[in-house]
This record gives C-alpha cells, structure tokens and sequence, in this order.
C-alpha cells in the first residue's frame, strides 16, 4: 500500500523538477534562398559553412527537411503557423495580405513571457495587421540599425551579429528570449563574378545540375551564390560565438535553416526538389539526446512551431492559433538514433498557389505534389498555363539571373533543351525517383512499371489534402487567384500588354521579356 504515496512523490519531484528547468530561448536562423546540400556538413567542397556545420555536429543534421511551399512569403507563413500554405486563406499566395485570425509561433511566445525581436528578414513580402488595422509582430521587434560593410556590392550592409547583441543586451534577464535571424541572402541580385574575387575557382564545382548547361556563365552565377551562403554562415558563427560567451548556449535552441531553394530557373519558385528540400541543422544541448547525429525522417515547416510551443511549455490550444497541422520534433530530439528514428515520418507534402505577378487575372500555377520513400509526385492542376510565368512578362516567377538570361537567349538561337526544362509547359502529372535523379529530369509519371506507386503516392497525397481541407481538391481553387495582390500589381499582366507599364529591368533583366506570346 506504500506505493500510492511513492508514485506521488515520484509525481512532485518531476513536476517540480521540470518547473524549475528554464524555459529555453530560440534562436532561428533562416537564410533566404539556400537550396539543400549546400554546406560543408553535407559533403558539399564549393560553398563553406563551419558555423552550420558546428549545429550538426554539435547536434542533429536533417536529411529530409521540406517546406511546403517555395516562396518567400507562403514558405515563412508555414513555419509561423504550422498550418501547409493551402489551409492558409490569402496566406498561400506571395505579396499578399496575412489574415489577422493566423497567429504564429513567435506572437505566441511574446504573449507568454517570452522577449521577442528579429534582425533582417522576418516574414513578407506582403502585409500583416490584426483585427484593429495595427502592424502585427510576427517575427517580433526589429533589430536592424547596426551596419557593415559588405563583402560584395549586392549584399545586405546589415550588420545582423551586432543587431543580435544589440537585442541580448536589451532583452530582459529574468525572461526566455526568441530571435528571427534572417538575412536577405542569398536572394538576388549577386555582383557577378564575386565568386572568382573571392578566390574560389569554377572548378571547384563537382557538378552542375542537369537541368543548365555546363557552362563558365553558369558556373560563375553558382560561385556568387555561394559566395551569399556564406555571408551568411559567417554572421551565425558570429552569433554562436555570442551564445558562447554570454553562456546561453547549454538552453538555447537553435534551428539554422533556408526558407526555399536558390534563386535560380526550376529551383526557387517551382516544386522540385531544388526547390522545397532544404538545409536544416538544429542544436539544443539540454534539449537533444545525443550530438552529430544524421537523421532520415522526413520533416515539414509545418513541424517547428508545435516543437516551439512544446519547448516552451505553452499548450497548442491556449496558445490561441488556429489549429496546427504539423508535429513536434521532440520525439526526435529525445531518441539518440541516427537514420529513420520515427517511422510514421515517412513523406511530406509540397505544393504552390500563385507567386508572382505575370499572368492574364492573377492566375498562378497550381501544385501539389508529396515526397515518400524518396520519391517526388507532382500533380500540376493547371499544365496549360506557363509555370514560371508568362514569356511575354518576363518569366516573372523566376528571378533574373545570368543563367536565366542564357536558357532564353539559347531558346532564340533554336536551342530549347534547357529552356523547355526550365520554362517550357508541363505535363498534368510529374514522378521522380530522387535516389538516382535529384535534379527531376527524367520524368516516371505514365511509365506501366510504376503505376502502382504512382496511384499509391496520388492517392494519399489526394487522400491528406481532402483530410485537410484544400480548397483546390474541392474545386474551389479559384479562390486562391482572387486574393489581391499588396500594391499596385493586381492589374500588372493587363497594363503591362496595353504598354502601360514598362518592365522592371531590377527584377528581371530587360532581355528576358520576349516580345511577343509563346504558343
């Protein structure tokens, strides 16, 4: 009969033990544009990154980590919500406005005791007000005032280190801190060439990926993006030596991330697997049971603000947002394995709405596709539509870039080969086996010998999206392409074919509006 009073003590001493435990601070580190494999930690030899590479040593490397969506704005709208973009409402869209009844992770935080502030980049571009027309904070207070010198012309001079110290020093003591660390790299533009300047060389690059030529153009575009990367790495190994020095490091989770794939044609903006899979290293020392560990589970966007809430001790359902789609990681976190830790994290979900401006009534490019047992399944719902955007715009939902202006010129010259992978209409259904074709260039979907995993893969992805409410499974996808734009983009394609608007030589290069429709 003593066992009853055991089990209580047992009970108070774990209460009492996690209620004296510190809440942990979150740092989030979360470049703009980095595609997967980019990094030291991921056997790449052209771009270095020792800061991430410190996380995944000193904590868990993710070898299959996704956003759903690969834009700016919809991508850091999942990771605020834990919602996929297409249960987002105007969410979904990039340039758009934030419904105020979405509360993200970082609001939540800062209603519950946490100091909240960011440097750079938070979410955007778009507009976010609540219900009383006031800014919201979903990033938290900017920090953004300390400068420096950039190392190449095209490179934010925000001095995001210091604006991190400027915050710790100004952040209460007795209080759990969350910082947005983003910066603006490795967006566009780059200063061609900074690459060589650096003194890297064009052959340091072991491979170009199949879908561009190989070519000393694209091998320099490459080495400047690079070049960004690292920029980046260097202000997180600065932050990191911060953490060391103020002993938060022991409490402090910190996620380094990308919100999408590098700005480069059939990579940012689309759906392959250069354009969701993205790097993800996350440390926490008192947090992670075991360091240097290499895991397999597939992860979502989705999946960090429940790890947040969780970590933070705050219930997903008083934390007053909308329900969340995504799962905490701490299962992963508390298991010391390696490889395929949790076994239902088998596949993630990816898609689009509409990006940028470009297309006759703000139409965009619909998708939605999973990845499962490393295979990618796309369904594309609207293949008669350009999906980086109109030619005769521009190719607007495709940055401007050297690389892009070689595809289209190649395309004038009567070479189309890269071109049509790039730029070229799709068919309705896409599959690739990303074992042997990481790139998506040889295309399963129809083959009679993968039909069964073809309907398999169709089926769930129809099946989740069902479960979740997607307006474009329901025929009701219209209502993604009447959202308004922010600004005055919303008749942009109308203007621009009347000669009203004239293009934007910063956003694209001048070359890449052909001058008239493409069949």
């Amino acid at each position: 009969m003593r066992i009853i009073p055991f089990l209580f003590l047992l009970w108070s001493a774990v209460a009492f033990a996690q209620r004296a435990m510190p809440r942990p601070n979150i740092l989030f580190a979360i470049a703009d544009d980095w595609s997967f494999g980019h990094a030291g930690a991921y056997g790449c030899k052209w771009v270095k990154t020792p800061a991430f590479d410190r996380l995944a040593e000193e904590g868990i490397l993710f070898n299959r980590a996704y956003t759903p969506n690969a834009k700016c704005a919809p991508s850091r709208a999942t990771i605020l919500t834990g919602r996929n973009s297409w249960q987002l409402e105007q969410a979904a869209n990039h340039m758009n406005f934030f419904p105020a009844k979405f509360k993200g992770w970082v609001e939540a935080l800062s209603e519950n005791g946490y100091a909240v502030g960011y440097t750079g980049k938070g979410w955007g571009p778009g507009t976010a007000k609540d219900e009383n027309g006031k800014d919201r904070l979903l990033t938290g207070i900017r920090f953004s005032d300390k400068k420096a010198p950039p190392p190449a012309r095209a490179i934010s001079g925000i001095d995001y280190a210091s604006n991190f110290y400027e915050f710790l020093a100004q952040a209460p003591k007795n209080r759990p801190w969350s910082f947005w660390f983003g910066t603006m790299e490795p967006h566009r533009g780059y200063e061609y060439g900074s690459g060589v300047k650096a003194g890297k060389k064009l052959s340091d690059i072991e491979e170009v990926p199949a879908f561009w030529p190989d070519d000393e153009i694209v091998r320099n575009d490459m080495l400047d993006y690079a070049v960004e990367v690292e920029h980046y790495d260097r202000h997180l190994g600065r932050i990191l030596e911060t953490l060391d020095k103020f002993g938060l490091a022991e409490n402090t989770i910190v996620v380094a991330t990308s919100d999408h794939g590098m700005p480069f044609p059939r990579c940012k903006g689309q759906a392959y697997d250069y354009s969701n899979h993205i790097p993800l290293a996350i440390r926490w020392p008192l947090g992670i049971a075991g360091a240097n560990r290499l895991v397999d589970d597939y992860v979502s966007f989705i999946d960090l603000a429940p790890t947040f809430l969780q970590a933070a001790g705050l219930e997903q359902k008083k934390s007053g947002m909308q329900p969340i789609t995504g799962k905490s990681l701490f299962e992963v976190f508390e298991s010391p394995k390696s490889g395929q830790v949790i076994p239902q994290r088998n596949h993630v979900l990816v898609g689009k709405e509409r990006h940028d401006v470009g297309r006759p009534y703000n139409q965009g490019y619909p998708i939605r596709g999973i990845v499962k047992g490393n295979v990618l399944y796309l369904r594309n719902f609207e293949n008669g539509r350009w999906p980086a955007g109109n030619p005769e715009t521009g190719y607007l939902n495709c940055d401007g870039s050297p690389i892009k202006t070689l595809l289209l010129n190649q395309r004038r010259k009567g070479e189309d080969k890269y071109w049509s992978l790039n730029f070229g209409k799709r068919p309705a259904s896409e599959m690739y086996a990303l074992w042997n074709d990481p790139d998506c260039v040889r295309n399963l979907s129809g083959m009679r010998e993968y039909h069964n995993l073809e309907r398999s893969l169709k089926s769930q992805l129809l099946g989740e999206l069902k479960e979740q409410r997607d307006p474009r499974v329901y025929d009701r996808g219209f209502i993604f392409e009447k959202y308004p734009f922010v600004g005055d983009w919303n008749d942009f394609y109308e203007r621009y074919r009347s000669g009203k608007t004239t293009p934007r030589t910063g956003w694209v290069n001048q070359n890449d509006y052909e001058r008239r429709p493409l069949d």
